[in-house]
């Protein structure tokens, strides 16, 4: 996800309520870094899988070894993994999940390529039908990028959910879309919601509470369905956005804070990102390439 102008709830206008994170204006550098190890190796419900190392981009095909090796390194962390896709190595993620004991979301990509979302699709049901989907996404921000109308979305969410009757279906977007088209929350099992204090531009103290509010949004319209946070965190690098800040310091309160948050509350977050991935420079600016827990050659970042 990245900034959409339109979408901007104006966060230096609407005041969210000062957050209950930690104060990092009280804590060294090496005690900030110490509680953000401590809060990782605490373990976390879920985290995005980065696909593609350096050199590498959508399209390419990704070999079964390269996603074994990241897998190995996630899975001592977190409880699930979250994919993007179903093909070109993709459907290699939720296999080797499983069978180093991770649970999977696991998301066919859909876009204005109707050929190749046929293959999503096919793919998505074929790896369901085999027990490698614990939950089902039909399209990621497929809304939000205006690649199909809402009603060629649903037909493919109908489409899926009757071919996996006994698996959790659902579709990603802004927290927002759920909102404006209750026509998802309809044909929807769970609720997938992607939550950006960052991309509305919210400063750091109130991030917090800017991500409580889009979650809730969410949970005024969900009819009563399990809603889940599949997208959240801050870059720790590159280009500030009016008054959000990429930094080490801003990424760690914020990774420490969601952690908090979903375990306080008992709601679950799949964290963005696992890896560093530079090929995301092209579509969001330097900052795409810092979202990672982890950096581009795979060591954690702090």
């Amino acid at each position: 996800m990245s900034y959409r102008g339109e979408h901007f709830l104006k966060a230096n206008r609407v005041k969210f309520a000062q957050s209950e994170g930690i104060d990092t204006s009280t804590l060294s550098d090496a005690d900030l870094q110490k509680l953000w190890r401590e809060t990782l190796d605490g373990g976390m419900h879920g985290i995005c899988f980065s696909m593609y190392e350096d050199g590498q981009e959508p399209g390419d095909h990704i070999t079964k070894e390269q996603v074994e090796r990241r897998i190995k390194t996630l899975n001592k962390y977190s409880s699930w993994v979250r994919s993007f896709s179903c093909i070109e190595g993709n459907e290699f993620v939720p296999q080797i999940a499983h069978k180093y004991g991770m649970k999977t979301l696991v998301g066919a990509w859909l876009s204005d390529d109707l050929e190749k979302n046929e293959l999503e699709i096919e793919a998505l049901i074929d790896l369901a039908q085999k027990g490698f989907v614990d939950i089902a996404a039909v399209g990621n921000e497929v809304l939000y990028r205006n690649d199909l109308s809402l009603e060629q979305l649903l037909g493919y969410m109908k489409r899926v959910r009757e071919a996996l009757p006994k698996i959790p279906v659902g579709y990603v977007d802004a927290y927002y879309e759920f909102v404006v088209h209750p026509e998802l929350v309809q044909n929807s099992d769970v609720i997938l919601t992607n939550c950006y204090p960052y991309w509305e531009g919210t400063e750091i103290q109130y991030a917090l509470g800017h991500m409580n509010d889009m979650f809730h949004q969410v949970m005024n319209v969900c009819d009563g369905k399990r809603v889940i946070v599949t997208e959240t965190g801050w870059p720790s690098q590159g280009e500030s956005l009016r008054d959000a800040h990429p930094s080490s310091t801003n990424a760690m309160k914020y990774f420490v804070d969601t952690q908090h948050w979903s375990k306080r509350n008992d709601i679950d977050v799949f964290y963005f990102s696992s890896f560093d991935e530079s090929w995301k420079k092209g579509d969001e600016g330097e900052v795409g390439a810092y979202w990672g827990l982890w950096d581009k050659d795979e060591k954690l970042k702090f």
